[in-house]
């Protein structure tokens, strides 16, 4: 490994970038999200920091079930962050659709449209669990070793 490449390592994992996606739940995720990234937890001693756009993401936070109206925009906004980059599913939902199980518009785990590297379970998950998943997250991309990233070397990509 280079010097180049244990630069990047360090930044991915002291630095990681978050995106969050509602996929169609109940918000209740999305509280304990915002909960999380508020100064009473202070996300940026781990350097996260949420950002606007999935352009300048690291990390994809996806909440709630996987809906048949939400699947197109999840792959169009998981396409548009570069690589490397790494799916963390908060809550029970995106893993199973929870209560939102066997409904007619709900697809079910989210690992049937993108790779998820990090489930944080719970209904909601507390804000701590949320940025272990976040630091759980950054580590994986700064060993190369998202489900992304793996499929991009065995595909020779």
């Amino acid at each position: 490994m280079n010097i180049l490449e244990r630069l990047l390592s360090v930044s991915r994992r002291k630095s990681p970038w978050v995106y969050c996606l509602n996929a169609g739940s109940c918000n209740g995720c999305d509280i304990e999200i915002a909960a999380a990234i508020s100064p009473r937890y202070d996300p940026e001693q781990i350097g996260t920091l949420r950002q606007g756009s999935p352009k300048h993401a690291d990390i994809l936070l996806v909440t709630g079930p996987l809906t048949l109206r939400t699947q197109d925009a999840l792959r169009d906004i998981w396409g548009q962050i570069p690589r490397p980059k790494a799916v963390v599913a908060i809550g029970s939902c995106p893993a199973s659709g929870n209560v939102f199980a066997g409904s007619p518009t709900v697809i079910g785990s989210l690992d049937r449209v993108i790779p998820v590297d990090v489930y944080v379970p719970g209904c909601p998950p507390r804000p701590q669990a949320i940025l272990q998943g976040c630091i759980q997250a950054a580590w994986l991309l700064a060993e190369w070793r998202t489900r992304d990233q793996l499929a991009a070397q065995e595909g020779g990509r």
